[in-house]
């Protein structure tokens, strides 16, 4: 198999202060250097998450199907692109973290969904102008204090 990316977003079943956060990052961090994965997760005040997870395919699947849409913590775990890349987006980071907004997280939504599509219907692979945007949008944020290498 070969390098995949997985694109989704989520909603929060419960608050995540910054101590869940730092913990969730530190689970996620631990994981992802230990299968070599790599990947950004975003969160956004009201607690909706969207996440980019890069890596073997079967580890990325495995790890979405199996652990991340199963987690209690949150809901409506909405796959938005998935597929085979060429390389990876976020190679220096096991997971990079940012706090989006929600016109941020919407413009980003809004781009990884064309208006042809209805529903959330997953994209063959993560458009490369949704990663554009994300690799913009963390480029000119600075990271955040919870964001440990």
């Amino acid at each position: 198999m070969g390098l995949y990316h997985l694109l989704y977003h989520s909603q929060a079943l419960q608050p995540f202060d910054t101590p869940a956060l730092t913990a969730l990052l530190h689970q996620a961090r631990a994981f992802n250097r230990e299968h070599h994965l790599s990947g950004l997760l975003l969160h956004t005040p009201d607690d909706r998450f969207f996440q980019i997870l890069e890596g073997e395919e079967d580890v990325v699947r495995t790890l979405y199907y199996d652990r991340i849409v199963a987690d209690p913590r949150h809901h409506h775990c909405r796959l938005v692109g998935a597929g085979a890349c060429a390389e990876r987006s976020f190679a220096d980071w096991n997971m990079g973290f940012r706090v989006a907004n929600a016109a941020e997280l919407h413009a980003l939504l809004a781009a990884a969904t064309p208006a042809e599509l209805l529903l959330f219907a997953p994209q063959p692979r993560v458009r490369p102008e949704l990663l554009k945007l994300l690799l913009d949008f963390v480029a000119h944020h600075e990271l955040e204090s919870i964001s440990y290498a």
